[in-house]
């Protein structure tokens, strides 16, 4: 099978378009993130503010985030099936991803939320 190499000159105008749309776009995607906590814990504020650090320099507003408190909320362990706290639960986009911990390691919730291409070994 060959494959041949296609400019963007001979492209459809409106195919080469739609390609720059939804490239686009998908640097515009918008997070749904779900933090559970325990209390305010010490451990619970660091993971809650390294989040919205990380949120606020690499996401630039194109995120919702949803804190949730399981002391207050205990029906959301059950349901989410949370097994420790503090977990990150990344809804949006696709694929869903679980954090667990206080999200102290920068690189690893960048890649884990796809913000960060995987580095080559």
């Amino acid at each position: 099978m060959e494959v041949s190499k296609i400019s963007k000159d001979k492209l459809p105008k409106d195919s080469y378009e739609e390609f720059e749309k939804a490239s686009k776009d998908k640097n515009q995607e918008k997070y749904v993130l779900r933090l559970f906590v325990s209390g305010m814990t010490s451990r619970s504020i660091q993971a809650i503010d390294n989040l919205k650090k990380i949120c606020e320099e690499t996401l630039h507003g194109r995120y919702d985030l949803e804190i949730i408190d399981v002391s207050q909320q205990p029906g959301a362990v059950r349901k989410e099936d949370i097994i420790a706290t503090p977990t990150l639960i990344k809804e949006l986009p696709i694929p869903i991803r679980r954090i667990i911990g206080d999200l102290s390691d920068r690189d690893r919730i960048l890649l884990a939320l796809n913000l960060k291409p995987k580095e080559k070994e």
